[in-house]
């Protein structure tokens, strides 16, 4: 009953009360970062949600728009401001989400939406974690976030999805207001931005640089 019907309900009003509540603070947000980082302030990507259905998802901008001296955008690490650090360690920059909830895209609860790239790299098994619509904030993140590795991350977001319930929904976001206010998990230890699945297989020697390229040109061409 709560998975069927109530849970997209409850998405819905608590998502708008927030959006509505929390406009004049993002509207300030939005207007620092369109100083300190540039415009577009709201930063969008495609991303797989329900079903594997291609979805565009809202966050603020949290890196700059640097480049090389032939036109290429530098690192993520050289990218990412210390404002942006801010916006990431308080979760201000996911705020815009609460519209993906409002339109359906996602829900408060579930597996977070990973890169269409990093669902290519997903095998069968994993892949059913698009099976609901994907969330703010969902289990992997109250176990470690981005300081687990991608199977532990993944395996989290199929045991959701398993034993979806109110109350386990309720201890989520409540495990998730205590990690923000402790600033826990935010960054994957030595890195300053979270590594794409791929890109740790390939670190990790679990596929060859023959699948990597093929598995990416097989993520340019999903729609």
């Amino acid at each position: 009953m709560y998975k069927k019907y109530i849970k997209r309900m409850l998405d819905f009003l608590l998502s708008l009360m927030a959006f509505i509540i929390l406009m004049p603070f993002m509207l300030i947000i939005y207007i620092l970062v369109r100083i300190k980082l540039g415009k577009p302030a709201i930063f969008k990507q495609e991303r797989p949600g329900k079903n594997e259905k291609i979805f565009t998802l809202y966050k603020f901008r949290t890196m700059t728009e640097q480049k090389d001296e032939e036109g290429n955008l530098l690192p993520d690490e050289q990218r990412l401001t210390k404002f942006g650090k801010f916006l990431r360690s308080t979760s201000i920059d996911e705020l815009p989400e609460l519209v993906n909830i409002i339109k359906g895209d996602m829900s408060i609860v579930g597996p977070r939406p990973q890169l269409v790239k990093d669902m290519v790299f997903m095998n069968e098994e994993q892949r059913k974690r698009h099976q609901v619509r994907q969330g703010l904030t969902g289990l992997a993140q109250i176990n470690g976030r981005n300081n687990i590795t991608w199977e532990q991350k993944i395996n989290y977001d199929i045991k959701y999805i398993n034993h979806i319930s109110f109350i386990g929904d309720c201890k989520i976001i409540l495990g998730t207001i205590l990690k923000v206010v402790k600033k826990q998990d935010i960054e994957t230890e030595g890195m300053e931005t979270a590594e794409d699945l791929g890109d740790y297989l390939l670190r990790t020697n679990k596929i060859t640089k023959e699948i990597y390229n093929k598995k990416i040109e097989e993520a340019a061409q999903i729609k």
